[in-house]
C-alpha cells in the first residue's frame, strides 16, 4: 500500500508541501484538504539572488494541481477533529481522512476588532472572498478607518483612492513592522500624492481595472475524478492573499476625485471605542478633514471610532488589519505562545507523525541562524512549507536531512508605495539591543539605504528603491567580512561596492 501523507491547507505552504512531496515520490498518496475550491499556486518563481526569492501567488482550481501532480487528491472540507493516536483527521461531512504523517498548514485568520454591536462594518482583509466584500463596502464609502501597521494596512492605505481615509497606529512610525522612523519618513509624501491612473480594461460599459490574478470557472462538484467535494460555494474562506494582492486592483470610494488620495494619520493610538450616532452625545467630533463636506451633520456617518487619544472620527467602514491568528485550534499539538504549533528543526510537533508549515507553525529550533528569523510572510510560507515535504519524506526513506540555505538569512523582498523593498538579516536591529552602528544613505524620492554593523561586520540592511545593492549585501552579510576600515564609505554613493566586493 502507497504511504499515504495528508496535507491540511490550500494556501501557499500546503500546496507547496503537497508539490514538493508529489516531486520526491510520485507513487505516493497525497491527500491535500482544503476549506476553499480555489487553491494557491507559485507562479513565476524567479531566484533574485542566492536567499532571496520572487513569485506571484495565483488562485487555480483544484484540478490544476492534480493535472500537475497526479497523485495529489484535492479534498473540499473543513478539519473539524483530530486523532493522532488514531492517526486521522475528521472532516465537516463527518468522513474521516487517515495518514500515515499529517502536516497542518491551516495558515492564519485577521485578528479582528471587537465590534460588539456595530461587528456588521468592522471587516479583515485576509482572503479573496473578504477583497471582494471589501470593494463592494468601498464602492459607497466617503471615508474610511484602518487599524493596523503591518503589511496589509500599509498596502490598503496606498491603494485606496477617492474617499477619506484615517489610518490609527499604535506606534510613532507608519509601517513600523517593516521599517524604521527613517524608511517611514521617506514613504510620507506618497500618502497624499495622487495616484496615477492605470490601464483600464472597458468591458460591458463599465471601466474597471484589470486583476494581476487569473480567474479561474470551478468545475461542478464531483466533476474531477480527483476533485471531491460536498462544499457550497463560499461558506468557508479561502487562504490568505498572496504578495500581489492589492497589486491593480480597483479600490475606489465615492466622494472625493478619482485618483485622489487623502490620508490622515493617528500615531500612538489604539480604538478605544466603537459608537453609534446616538451613542455619540458627550464627544466632540474632530473636524480633522478641511475639504470634508460631511462631518458638520451630526448623523453623516453610520459609525464613530473614539481613539485612546480622545479623537473621534465618524466612518463609514473599519478595516481591522491588526495581525493574524493561527489556525490551530482543531489540532492535538503543542503551542507555542503566538498560537502556532511548536515545531522542531526537522517541522515536528509534539504529536508523533504530526508536522506544521506556514503561518500555522512556530519555529521552535535550537540552533537558528543567527541572520535567520521568522516572521508570517508569503515567502517564508512557501520555504517552510517544500521544507516540510523533505522533512516528511525523509524521516520515511531514513535519509539526512540538509536545512535549506534559505534558512541561513532572513530575506523578504516586495513592493510598497510603487517601491521595490528589499529586508535582509536583522534589518532592524532585531535582538541587538543598542549595540550596534546604523549608516544611512537617502535620495528623496528615489532610494532610502540602511546597513546595520554589529561588532563592524553587517548583519541586516533595508534597500528601498532600485539599488541593485541585495546581492552585494547578501553576501557581506553571510561572509561576516570586517568593514570597519570602510567606514561611511561604505555608502558613498561615488563608489561602486558591488564591483568592489565582487
Amino acid at each position: 500500500m502507497a504511504f499515504r501523507y495528508v496535507v491540511v491547507g490550500g494556501g501557499i505552504a500546503g500546496v507547496s508541501c503537497a508539490e514538493q512531496l508529489s516531486h520526491l515520490d510520485n507513487q505516493c498518496s497525497i491527500t491535500l484538504i482544503s476549506e476553499s475550491q480555489l487553491i494557491k499556486s507559485v507562479t513565476n518563481f524567479k531566484k533574485v539572488t542566492r536567499a532571496l526569492e520572487d513569485f506571484e501567488v495565483t488562485e487555480t482550481s483544484a484540478s490544476h494541481l492534480t493535472q500537475q501532480c497526479p497523485n495529489v487528491e484535492v479534498v473540499i472540507q473543513p478539519v473539524t477533529a483530530h486523532d493522532p493516536q488514531q492517526k486521522v483527521v475528521g472532516l465537516a461531512n463527518g468522513d474521516t481522512v487517515k495518514y500515515d504523517k499529517l502536516c497542518v498548514c491551516t495558515g492564519a485568520r485577521p485578528k479582528l476588532l471587537l465590534g460588539g454591536s456595530h461587528g456588521e462594518v468592522v471587516i479583515g482583509i485576509r482572503d479573496t472572498e473578504s477583497v471582494k466584500d471589501f470593494q463592494s463596502r468601498l464602492s459607497t464609502a466617503r471615508r474610511i478607518l484602518v487599524v493596523g501597521n503591518g503589511g496589509i494596512a500599509t498596502e490598503l492605505v496606498y491603494e485606496v483612492t477617492g474617499c477619506e481615509v484615517v489610518w490609527a497606529i499604535r506606534d510613532d512610525s507608519i509601517s513600523s513592522t517593516f521599517f524604521d522612523a527613517g524608511a517611514a519618513t521617506f514613504f510620507l509624501p506618497h500618502l497624499e500624492q495622487q495616484q496615477s491612473a492605470l490601464p483600464s480594461v472597458v468591458g460591458g460599459g463599465e471601466t474597471k481595472m484589470p486583476l494581476k490574478r487569473l480567474k479561474y470557472m470551478l468545475d461542478p462538484i464531483g466533476s474531477q475524478e480527483n476533485h471531491h467535494s460536498t462544499t457550497p460555494k463560499g461558506k468557508h474562506k479561502g487562504s490568505a492573499l498572496g504578495p500581489d494582492w492589492s497589486t491593480e486592483l480597483a479600490m475606489q470610494g465615492q466622494g472625493l476625485p478619482e485618483c485622489y488620495r487623502h490620508v490622515v494619520v493617528e500615531y500612538s493610538c489604539e480604538v478605544a471605542d466603537i459608537l453609534s450616532p446616538h451613542e455619540l452625545d458627550g464627544y466632540e467630533l474632530l473636524k480633522s478633514f478641511p475639504t470634508s463636506k460631511w462631518d458638520h451633520i451630526s448623523s453623516a456617518w453610520p459609525v464613530y471610532i473614539k481613539l485612546t487619544n480622545g479623537i473621534v472620527y465618524g466612518c463609514d467602514i473599519i478595516v481591522s488589519a491588526t495581525g493574524v491568528i493561527p489556525n490551530t485550534a482543531v489540532f492535538q499539538a503543542q503551542l507555542a505562545s503566538d498560537g502556532g504549533i511548536s515545531v522542531d528543526h526537522e517541522m515536528r510537533s509534539s504529536c508523533e507523525h504530526v508536522y506544521a508549515a506556514g503561518d500555522a507553525c512556530s519555529v521552535q529550533w535550537k540552533d537558528p541562524a543567527f541572520h535567520w528569523f521568522q516572521m508570517r510572510l508569503w515567502g517564508q510560507a512557501r520555504q517552510l512549507g517544500a521544507f516540510a515535504a523533505n522533512c516528511m519524506w525523509s524521516h520515511t526513506a531514513n535519509q539526512p536531512i540538509i536545512r535549506d540555505f534559505c534558512f541561513e538569512l532572513f530575506a523578504h523582498v516586495t513592493k510598497f508605495f510603487g517601491y521595490k523593498v528589499v529586508l535582509l538579516g536583522r534589518y532592524n536591529a532585531q535582538g541587538l539591543d543598542k549595540d550596534y552602528e546604523m549608516l544611512l544613505r537617502c535620495t528623496k524620492g528615489m532610494e532610502y539605504v540602511k546597513v546595520i554593523l554589529h561588532h563592524g561586520k553587517m548583519v541586516g540592511a533595508i534597500l528601498i528603491g532600485e539599488t541593485d545593492l541585495e546581492e552585494t549585501f547578501e553576501n557581506l552579510i553571510l561572509n561576516q567580512m570586517d568593514l570597519s576600515q570602510f567606514g561611511e564609505e561604505l555608502l558613498n554613493p561615488d563608489v561602486d561596492i558591488e564591483d568592489y566586493f565582487d
